[in-house]
């Protein structure tokens, strides 16, 4: 059970001395003079058994900076394993939290918030006691420095603590959700909210399951054990289903037709006769995440026939042909263009061989921080003039990581940037990619396998 929060203010100062950034792959010495100071607040947002999840905000009190890194040490063994707003290492009990692009440069009284995910004892967490800017010690107050910080570093794009430019609005987003919470076109046009706060139903047979799907009204699913099943069972408006430990769902698939705002989390579908999740006609405002989908039939989550606003995140595939496709005929378009709007991140395509995903129309389709591993065939196709963004992915070995066109299909637009490649090529690219209208953080692309496999497909979320 998570515990409420608590909240530690710390004031502190430092001294406002050489800063690195990246601009353009360069490596540039910005210098900062005078008296500097800070504020830090450092909370427990959240907590259970074995894990937390922190939030920072720093305060620059002093001079312009730009460029900064804040360090604290744990004293119980605590260890950070995801952030966003800002990259995190760590070094035994030392953490160092570095800036991200879009909040390098902190005005006099200019503030930069992060968050992090990490594990803890279940015994002990303390809050750290002391933290440095710069390698200046935060004491509260300001000062004028007189030794220089030690400048950070970057490396080249596509290597880690390099920052990148996610094509966001120009004003950077104040804050960015958790890791494993809703991003993406699911958030847009109201947002998805699924159950929300309606009374929950456990099932644990098709015939239970069926019936609650099929209801009308708002409500919340658990999905207890396996449930054997054949066909598409049919899912109307406003649910949430939530799979238990262990959830899983054979032989039959669900099916989004018509409908609008609803969540489907941590299942595992094996075995399918048709599709395992089938988002189709106009259906809106969906979220997938954190499902596993292994030997099916067809598409694992085939989302088409003018559907939008969709999310598919931290979901695994394996030992499966037809991944995701996304418009299901050259002869659709006109109900798919200006629709099919979807976001595929921290989804691990596990070997499966093909559509990862297939994309026609859909302008702009987000494809970021992706694990791509031995996808035999290939791993992203943009046909039927689409817009797809490819963005910040790991792939390894992958013969053809993305591509223009796919059999039949007539070439789409294709904006590949900051990926990360292990025996594998860069793919083909071409044309432009409507701008992503969402606040999101990009985690660098070297670092993607290591999150994606330690966080991706069900079981790996409490709910």
């Amino acid at each position: 059970m998570r515990t409420p929060q608590r909240r530690m203010t710390l004031l502190a100062t430092t001294a406002a001395a050489t800063a690195a950034l990246v601009t353009g792959g360069l490596l540039t010495a910005v210098s900062a003079q005078a008296a500097a100071g800070c504020r830090v607040a450092y909370s427990v947002a959240s907590q259970w058994p074995g894990g937390f999840t922190g939030n920072v905000t720093v305060t620059n009190l002093g001079d312009p900076v730009s460029g900064w890194t804040l360090r604290w040490s744990y004293g119980a063994g605590q260890q950070v394993s995801q952030a966003w707003g800002a990259t995190a290492t760590q070094s035994g009990a030392q953490v160092s939290a570095t800036n991200v692009d879009y909040n390098g440069t902190l005005a006099t009284n200019g503030s930069a918030s992060f968050g992090f995910n990490a594990s803890w004892n279940n015994s002990s967490n303390p809050d750290p006691t002391s933290f440095t800017l710069n390698n200046v010690a935060c004491t509260g107050g300001t000062t004028t420095p007189t030794t220089p910080s030690t400048p950070g570093t970057s490396g080249t794009p596509g290597t880690p603590g390099t920052p990148t430019t996610p094509p966001v609005p120009s004003d950077p987003p104040p804050s960015v959700p958790p890791p494993t919470g809703l991003v993406g076109w699911a958030t847009q046009n109201g947002g998805t909210t699924g159950g929300g706060g309606a009374p929950t139903t456990t099932v644990s047979n098709a015939s239970a399951l069926t019936s609650a799907l099929n209801a009308t009204g708002a409500a919340v699913i658990r999905v207890s054990g396996t449930i054997s099943c054949s066909g598409m069972l049919r899912v109307r408006s406003n649910k949430t289903i939530l799979g238990n430990s262990g959830a899983t769902i054979v032989g039959c698939g669900l099916n989004v037709s018509g409908d609008r705002n609803v969540i489907i989390r941590n299942l595992t579908f094996r075995d399918w006769n048709d599709d395992a999740i089938n988002v189709q006609e106009s259906a809106t405002n969906i979220w997938i995440d954190h499902n596993t989908f292994s030997n099916g039939y067809d598409g694992a989550v085939d989302i088409k026939r003018g559907s939008d606003f969709v999310t598919v995140s931290w979901n695994r595939v394996f030992n499966h042909d037809k991944t995701m496709l996304l418009g299901h005929s050259d002869d659709n378009g006109a109900q798919d263009t200006g629709h099919l709007r979807v976001t595929y991140h921290h989804n691990w395509f596990d070997g499966s061989r093909q559509r990862n995903p297939r994309v026609r129309f859909g302008n702009p389709v987000h494809v970021y921080n992706n694990y791509y591993r031995a996808n035999g065939g290939y791993g992203v196709a943009s046909t039927e003039n689409a817009g797809v963004l490819v963005e910040g992915n790991y792939f390894e070995n992958v013969s053809d990581t993305y591509h223009l066109g796919e059999a039949d299909s007539g070439p789409g637009r294709l904006v590949a940037r900051n990926n990360h490649f292990v025996n594998s090529p860069a793919g083909q690219t071409g044309g432009s990619v409507a701008s992503i209208p969402y606040s999101y953080q990009l985690d660098t692309a070297s670092t993607v396998k290591s999150i994606v496999t330690a966080g991706a497909g069900a079981g790996r979320i409490t709910v």
